[in-house]
């Protein structure tokens, strides 16, 4: 029995050399290349952002797999939700980790998959004028190849589950064609398969508060919160000599405080559907994008704690299995949100995952 929140934590299976990147971005191209070189681009701007305790890993090795899990383990997180890329006709990417995950059967730590259905662009280089690999949907044939790959997960016995139902989310589900006739597909295929079930999760990432899961066949969904659109705005925090700076630049940098941010992050009260907070600890993607990214300035432990200690008053009503909560995410360096040590904050997000839930858990046992 489940008797705490569910802490998830988004991952990116980025971290190692792929073909495609290399012949895209340049040979052995990863996503710490960007984070290494990032640069501070006004006054006390918070860049660039070095790993501590796990260092530039690279996640071809199991020893990195491993310390990624034990550290999570640590701190309270259930497990990783892992995004995974199939773009139709049997295309993968990113699949090498999940891959020897599944063959290695190690870590021994839970995990789920998000199917990051999306086309693929040039954005890593702060503008999206360029496809480089197109989300196609070829028909049911395929969205039953995909359903056959991704059975080799549900069955794996660390695999994330709700009331004995593989989690599984799907990140753009509205743009599926057929959505509700693949969804209810997927059911069969998963009762053919001696399934319980499958506990859909769609990601609400546009933030359109009149969506509702339930009305396309979806268990549930989670908002991950596209960040505002580029474009200046007063910021509370920033000295009039930071103010001065930005406006004197020819850039799209955008700034925001991230503490003024934080009602724009989660939902003020929990909807009448099924949903599962994302709280996102940081965003900062000046590494990919430059003077074109976005910033969310001023991100701390102890605000994120604040952030976080909202979604689980969201949850705390829920029966045990559907106290979710996501975190995007565990290790997006490039984009500034992860929950992996660095050298400004240390283990700061961690200690306050696992402080909130102590704190939940000791509300919960009264």
């Amino acid at each position: 029995m489940i008797n705490n929140a569910r802490i998830i934590a988004f991952h990116l299976p980025q971290f190692h050399p792929t073909p495609e990147n290399d012949e895209w971005w340049g040979k052995g191209f990863t996503e710490w290349t960007n984070v290494a070189k990032a640069k501070p681009l006004y006054p006390g701007h918070y860049q660039p952002h070095i790993p501590a305790d796990l260092g530039f890993y690279d996640l071809r090795l199991p020893e990195s797999r491993h310390a990624q899990a034990e550290l999570a383990k640590e701190y309270g997180i259930e497990g990783f939700c892992y995004y995974h890329y199939w773009f139709g006709g049997g295309r993968r990417m990113l699949e090498r980790p999940v891959d020897e995950i599944l063959a290695s059967r190690e870590p021994d730590f839970p995990f789920c998959l998000c199917w990051a259905n999306h086309s693929w662009n040039n954005i890593w280089q702060g503008v999206a004028d360029r496809t480089l690999v197109e989300q196609t949907y070829p028909g049911m044939d395929d969205h039953r190849e995909h359903f056959e790959w991704l059975l080799k997960a549900f069955t794996d016995q660390r695999y994330i589950t709700v009331d004995g139902k593989p989690l599984f989310l799907i990140y753009s589900p509205t743009d599926i064609p057929e959505l509700a006739e693949v969804i209810a597909y997927w059911r069969k295929l998963a009762a053919d398969a001696g399934l319980k079930g499958l506990h859909l999760v769609g990601v609400n990432y546009r933030l359109r508060p009149d969506w509702n899961p339930l009305t396309v066949g979806l268990d549930a969904s989670t908002l991950q919160p596209l960040p505002p659109k580029n474009g200046h705005m007063p910021v509370r925090y920033f000295s009039s000599k930071i103010k001065q700076f930005l406006s004197g630049k020819k850039s799209l940098l955008t700034v925001h405080d991230y503490e003024d941010m934080l009602d724009k992050l989660i939902r003020k009260s929990a909807p009448e559907f099924p949903d599962y907070p994302t709280v996102l600890p940081n965003w900062d993607n000046t590494p990919r994008a430059g003077e074109r990214g976005l910033v969310f300035h001023g991100s701390t432990p102890e605000l994120f704690r604040l952030l976080l200690h909202r979604a689980l008053s969201l949850i705390e009503n829920q029966e045990p299995e559907k106290r979710i909560i996501f975190i995007k995410a565990w290790n997006e360096w490039a984009e500034g949100n992860y929950l992996e040590p660095d050298q400004k904050h240390g283990h700061g997000y961690l200690e306050a995952i696992r402080d909130e839930l102590s704190a939940f858990s000791a509300g919960k046992d009264r």
